[in-house]
């Protein structure tokens, strides 16, 4: 969004207004709405420094107070809504319902808007984009679905199918890491102890030495001397650049990119986002196809809810492939996401009219690589921490003790 500068002729004075537009003509249409009298002029112009904290501090407190809806409770109302729909009860109802009877404060919350939201005229699926950060673009794109091809009902069974293998996916995913993580705490801690309480009394006997002491050792004691000097002001300013991070992050797309794009140069986790990319879309794909929504669009509502942007960008160029003339598959083959497997398997389902069940086919093939990956997370990342182990102990190692053998050298050479 730009910031631009009305001129307003109110009341024979002249009177500025600063206002946030895409272009000039939307700020154009704002400012004669938003303000009476004749609009003299609009000139795009920097955005002043107070306007920037403010946005800023807005936007950091909306992402404290933002909560995603617990998944379970997630999972168990679409599975509720799909019955309740099934049954000939109204969306509006339905949603209602579905909010008083639940424990879950912020799915209360995002219920009872979309109730209201529907009984003012709009549909469930445009009511839910302003919730896409509590839902999920997944959900969204299954219910846009189900109000196209007129079985909203099958679209919310298929939606809580998928929610749970996602949910399983990250149950999966935190017990693989949940033994490296206790190792990393136990080192993180043990180090921390040997810092604050065993290095200060060994600093104290190389004091009275008097010698020039080996770099190992000079860089325990300066990490010393950071930690019992500096360590709460290393945590402050470690926990205030997350935030900032994270707030550069949701609100600059070409950071956002960068960030994505850096994800998927990184040992182990590139593979996690690619499978696990892949594999969702190509799982909704295959729902759109059989309902029988046409390539083109399916492609578009299946690339929507990606979230990592290089990704998304290249799964998008499949569209406009497609839009051309060209094949599903050719499509597919120009992005070099796909092996030459996957590529035949969907030329053979274009060519036998079985494109659904082969993309289904593909979708499984996805899950597989990715929960095969999952599996075997632990023995990956063993590499990594014997490598810090390793680097932690030889550091405490020579850094102690290599002073200790000169002065012993000293000692023997008298």
């Amino acid at each position: 969004m730009n910031y631009y500068i009305a001129t307003i002729l109110t009341k024979g004075k002249k009177q500025n207004f600063g206002l946030y537009a895409k272009d000039r003509k939307e700020a154009n249409d704002y400012a004669k709405l938003k303000h009476s009298g004749i609009l003299i002029k609009i000139v795009e112009s920097k955005e002043p420094l107070e306007l920037k904290f403010k946005k800023f501090k807005t936007s950091l407190l909306q992402n404290i107070k933002k909560r995603k809806i617990k998944p379970d409770a997630l999972i168990a109302s679409i599975r509720q809504l799909a019955v309740m729909t099934n049954a000939g009860i109204s969306i509006h109802d339905a949603l209602k319902e579905i909010a008083v009877s639940t424990t879950d404060n912020n799915l209360k919350f995002v219920f009872t808007r979309l109730s209201d939201d529907i009984n003012a005229g709009h549909s469930l699926s445009t009511s839910m984009e302003n919730f896409s950060f509590e839902l999920g673009n997944l959900t969204i794109a299954m219910v846009k679905l189900g109000e196209k091809t007129g079985n909203l009902d099958q679209s919310l069974y298929s939606l809580a199918d998928m929610l749970e293998e996602i949910r399983s996916n990250v149950v999966k995913f935190k017990k693989a890491m949940a033994y490296p993580r206790n190792v990393m705490i136990a080192m993180a801690i043990a180090f921390s102890i040997l810092i604050s309480y065993v290095v200060p009394k060994f600093k104290a006997i190389f004091d009275n030495f008097k010698a020039e002491l080996p770099l190992p050792t000079k860089i325990l004691l300066s990490l010393e001397h950071i930690f019992n000097n500096y360590g709460p002001y290393v945590l402050i300013v470690l926990i205030l650049s997350v935030i900032v991070f994270k707030y550069l992050i949701n609100n600059y797309i070409h950071i956002r990119y960068t960030w994505h794009k850096l994800l998927l140069k990184t040992y182990l986790i590139k593979n996690i986002i690619m499978y696990a990319t892949l594999s969702r879309f190509t799982l909704v794909f295959s729902e759109l196809i059989r309902a029988g929504i046409p390539i083109a669009e399916a492609l578009e509502t299946s690339v929507s809810m990606i979230e990592n942007l290089p990704l998304k960008k290249n799964l998008s160029s499949v569209k406009a492939t497609v839009e051309k003339g060209s094949s599903l598959n050719q499509g597919l083959n120009d992005t070099k996401l796909f092996e030459n497997m996957i590529i035949q398997m969907v030329k053979a389902g274009e060519d036998s009219g079985t494109l659904d069940s082969m993309v289904s086919k593909v979708a499984s093939y996805f899950k597989m690589k990715f929960d095969a990956i999952i599996d075997n997370l632990s023995s990956a990342i063993e590499p990594i921490m014997l490598l810090l182990i390793a680097s932690m102990v030889t550091l405490l190692a020579l850094g102690i003790f290599m002073p200790m053998w000169d002065m012993g050298a000293a000692v023997n050479g008298r």
